[in-house]
Parts: C-alpha cells; sequence; structure tokens
C-alpha cells in the first residue's frame, strides 16, 4: 500500500529533474519563461520560389530527303558532339543524280563554246560582203541562251549535292540524344517527324514564375544594391540537397499572366559532369550530371551580400489575425506584446523591419503560456536542437 502512494512523488520529482531550467518554478510563484536578447546579426536575403529545368539549346532531328535509313552511329541517351554523324540514310540513288547533273553542266558548257566560236565567226565576215548582222544577232542569242541554261544545270547540280548531303545527319549541337524514334531498314522522309531530340547540357536554364507583389518586393529591396546583379541564384534538388553551383538570372519576361497574375524570370547556371572514382582511385568526370531538362526545382534567389538586421527566434513568432507579433518582457518582468512587420525568415530566424527594439527581451519558451500584463521569471531559453547538437559534438571532439 505505501508504495502505491509512494511513486507518484517519485514520478512527480523524475518528471521536474528532467525539465528544462524555465519550466521548473515554485508552487505559487511567478511562471518561467526563456528570453532571448533581439540582437543585429549578418542575414542573406533569400527568397524561395518554384521552377524547373530547361535546357538552353534544343534540336529536333528530321530527314530532309526520302531514304531508306541504312545506318545509326550513337548510342541512345548518350553524349554527343556539334558535328557527330548520328544517322547515315541510302546514297547510291542521290549519287547518281549529282553524276547526271555534272554530266548535263559539261554538255552545256560544251554547247556554250561551240556558240561562242560561232560569234565569233559572224563577227569576223560581218565586215566582209559574205557577212550579215542577222546572223551575228542569231549567234549572239544562241551564246546567251546556253549561258543561261549553264547557269540552270549548275544550279541543280547544287541541288542534288545538298540533297546527297542530307543523307548524313549530323549533330547540330553539343548535347544529350534521346531515343532513336526510327530505326535501321525504315524509309524516312520530312513528313516522318522528329527522329532524335538533342538538347543541351551546360550550362542549363532555371525557369520559375513568382507573382508580382513578389516581384515588386524584389525590385525595391535590391534597387539601390544593382538589381538583378545583387541576387545570385540557388537550386534546391528534389532530394533536398543545396546544388553546388551558383546561377544568375538572365532574363525578365516582358508580360505579366493573365491567369496566375505572375510573371516569368530565367536564371543561368552551370551543369558541369559530376566526379567519379577510376579503377586506380582517382578521380574522373563520368556521364552523369546533376541538372536535367524538365527537373523540377526549389529556386531561391539570394542576396550577393549579407545585410546587417534585428533578428528574433523563428519560435517566438506568433499570429493571429491582426498579424504577426511577439510577447517580450518588460519593467518589473511582466510581459508586453510587440506588434511587427516581418522581413526576410528562415527555419530558425526571423528579420524584423518594425515593432521592435535591439535589446528587446524576447520570450521564446513558455511562450504559450504568457498574456500581457503577466509577471514572469524570465531566465535564458534553451539553445535550438541545431545549436544542442553542435554543442554535444564539440564536447565529444574535446574529449
Amino acid at each position: 500500500m505505501s508504495f502505491r502512494i509512494v511513486a507518484p512523488w517519485l514520478a512527480a520529482i523524475f518528471l521536474l529533474a528532467g525539465a528544462p531550467a524555465w519550466a521548473q518554478f515554485a508552487p505559487g510563484g511567478p511562471p518561467a519563461v526563456g528570453v532571448v536578447r533581439a540582437e543585429p546579426h549578418a542575414v542573406t536575403e533569400s527568397s524561395e520560389f518554384v521552377g524547373r529545368i530547361q535546357a538552353t539549346d534544343r534540336v529536333n532531328l528530321v530527314a530532309r530527303v526520302t531514304a531508306y535509313l541504312e545506318q545509326m552511329t550513337f548510342i541512345e541517351g548518350a553524349e554527343v558532339k556539334k558535328g557527330d554523324l548520328l544517322y547515315r540514310l541510302e546514297q547510291p540513288p542521290f549519287e547518281a543524280d549529282v553524276q547526271a547533273k555534272a554530266a548535263t553542266i559539261a554538255q552545256m558548257q560544251a554547247q556554250l563554246q561551240n556558240a561562242a566560236i560561232t560569234l565569233h565567226r559572224a563577227e569576223t565576215l560581218l565586215h566582209t560582203p559574205a557577212g550579215q548582222q542577222s546572223t551575228v544577232d542569231d549567234a549572239r542569242a544562241n551564246q546567251l541562251s546556253y549561258q543561261a541554261q549553264l547557269m540552270q544545270a549548275e544550279a541543280n547540280l547544287r541541288i542534288s549535292q545538298i540533297n546527297l548531303g542530307y543523307t548524313e545527319i549530323r549533330a547540330p549541337i553539343d548535347g544529350k540524344i534521346g531515343r532513336t524514334a526510327v530505326t535501321i531498314g525504315n524509309v524516312v522522309s520530312p513528313s516522318s517527324g522528329t527522329l532524335a531530340t538533342i538538347v543541351s547540357q551546360d550550362p542549363m536554364y532555371v525557369v520559375f514564375p513568382i507573382s508580382v507583389r513578389a516581384a515588386l518586393d524584389l525590385r525595391q529591396r535590391y534597387h539601390d544594391k544593382g538589381g538583378l546583379n545583387a541576387v545570385v541564384i540557388r537550386v534546391r534538388l528534389p532530394d533536398g540537397r543545396i546544388y553546388d553551383q551558383v546561377g544568375k538570372v538572365d532574363f525578365v519576361d516582358n508580360t505579366i499572366s493573365a491567369n496566375t497574375d505572375t510573371i516569368t524570370l530565367r536564371g543561368v547556371i552551370a551543369n558541369p559532369r559530376l566526379l567519379g572514382i577510376d579503377a586506380s582511385g582517382a578521380k574522373t568526370n563520368v556521364a552523369a550530371r546533376e541538372l536535367t531538362d524538365g527537373e523540377f526545382v526549389r529556386v531561391l534567389l539570394e542576396g550577393v551580400e549579407p545585410i546587417t538586421a534585428l533578428t528574433v527566434p523563428r519560435a517566438a513568432i506568433l499570429s493571429d489575425q491582426s498579424g504577426d507579433y511577439v510577447y517580450v518582457v518588460g519593467a518589473g518582468n511582466k510581459i508586453e506584446q510587440r506588434r511587427l512587420q516581418l522581413g526576410q525568415s528562415t527555419p530558425t530566424e526571423a528579420v524584423v523591419l518594425k515593432g521592435l527594439d535591439a535589446g528587446a527581451m524576447v520570450v521564446v519558451d513558455g511562450v504559450q503560456r504568457v498574456r500581457p500584463g503577466l509577471v514572469v521569471a524570465p531566465g535564458p531559453a534553451s539553445p535550438p536542437p541545431s545549436a544542442k547538437t553542435a554543442a554535444s559534438s564539440s564536447d565529444t571532439k574535446r574529449d
């Protein structure tokens, strides 16, 4: 029977022993709260948006002539260089056509040469009793006719040579080639559609729409700091990692979307090959790259240089219908409510633009149990989880 009475008291003692310092107060005394002094800190301004990776160049390969597909010289999904041979079509019919057009030119040249001789003879005889002006005129017209026919034959030969060149389909850009839509042995033509698509790999575009309100805020924030040159682009990958390359905004659309009331921004960011380990253990480039055309990412616009601003822990911020506010410990340890205008925020810190002075004691721990006018017993707030982790890690290293 005595054990049943004592056990709950022991449990209560253990719970109090494990509670934070700010939560331990004497019965009947003022409630303890954990406070943090609001102080200016160096803050990197950041805004986050949803964006998509887009290749800077995209080419759809199509056939320019009708012919059988004889050879495919690339590996699907591999990277190709500008000028690489990708497809070869049947060439003999086009080579024969080139020879035929070349023969026509030779014939026209012979006829033109004969016409020139005839004209010269007629002009020579014109100064003799046997010569006639009409004969000279006819010879000259005949020569000009053969000159025109020769020009036509040369143009036909050029067209045939161009068509012969179209039987070899080469990469017009550096990039990564996709799947082939037509396999060897099929007849392809200009109406066959896209044979394969090449998208460039480095650099990449990152395109992201932002609200007009956010665009106005960015313009006002960086107007005196160099405009878009004062911000850089960072990319948060789908797995949550921050991409190790930094980009720059290079384009702002000239039209606002009527459906979404957003404007599109575009940035350029490098997309180098990833480093791998070869058989000898040395670092080497591999085929893979971090960014892929069409990939959804989170786009962070960050200021190039940090600014000094008054900050408070994010955990201290409360909100209601009137906006954001915090509780501070004022004169006589009484709780006071301060309405705030907040700026940029991170998961742990919030920038205060208006409503709070440096040095104010802001309630962080126990904030849900206080109200304006309540007398409290302030004490240092518990460090955030990240700070605790860092402290325990450093203690372990010292040990």
